[in-house]
């Protein structure tokens, strides 16, 4: 690694961006506890910004950001969420059914701001390059913009909640998107109520975290 000041002309950068960095990395957490108080004017335009440098296959660029910002939508999104939590607390039984139901996985009623991420399919964009042997790439693109997005917004003090407890066509069906857009992510957006880098599931003892070598192998 090359000690020096980081200079954005060459792309190089010094040990202090690369901890700072990966700082970032341990303080990025899912959040679902928001403050409701507004995000600051054009905070989240400069989120987007960020997110907009995600890399995609075939520079296809298959995001489309929806923000969610009428009370109908709203309520049928969070109507499917409690349906489907509902259902998944079902799937479970004893200690871990009542670990599970005193669990807070959603910050769909006090984030101020609700962002659907679907992907656009259809476009011609990229004219198809490195995704017809692998048609799942343009998905995996939109999942890499919302990873940009949960950084760029945590280095700025911003929370972000992804809520996957949600029926996807319930929530494409109350936004109105075209047919040929699939959700990938519904985002909670807003000022945490308190930061920690520790994950929240870990913290409630639900899933702790796992040494990275179970997840390695060498062939």
């Amino acid at each position: 690694m090359v000690d020096r000041i980081a200079s954005p002309s060459d792309g190089t950068f010094d040990r202090r961006f690369v901890d700072d960095l990966d700082e970032l990395l341990r303080w990025r957490r899912d959040v679902r506890r928001f403050r409701t108080d507004p995000l600051a004017p054009g905070l989240l335009d400069e989120v987007l910004a960020s997110a907009e440098l995600s890399p995609s296959v075939g520079n296809s660029q298959p995001w489309r950001w929806v923000e969610v910002r009428s009370a109908e939508p709203r309520a049928s999104v969070t109507a499917s969420f409690e349906r489907c939590n509902a259902e998944a607390l079902d799937g479970y039984r004893g200690d871990r059914a009542r670990a599970y139901a005193g669990l807070k996985l959603s910050g769909l009623r006090d984030a101020p701001v609700h962002l659907a991420v679907c992907c656009a399919a259809a476009g011609d964009q990229g004219h198809g390059l490195g995704r017809r042997t692998m048609p799942q790439t343009l998905e995996y693109s939109v999942a890499t913009a919302v990873s940009t997005l949960w950084l760029a917004a945590r280095a700025r003090g911003v929370g972000v909640g992804w809520v996957s407890i949600v029926d996807p066509d319930d929530v494409t069906d109350a936004l109105g998107v075209p047919d040929d857009w699939s959700l990938v992510a519904y985002l909670c957006i807003g000022y945490p109520e308190a930061d920690d880098d520790v994950p929240a599931l870990e913290r409630a003892g639900w899933q702790a975290r796992t040494d990275s070598q179970t997840r390695y192998r060498v062939v």
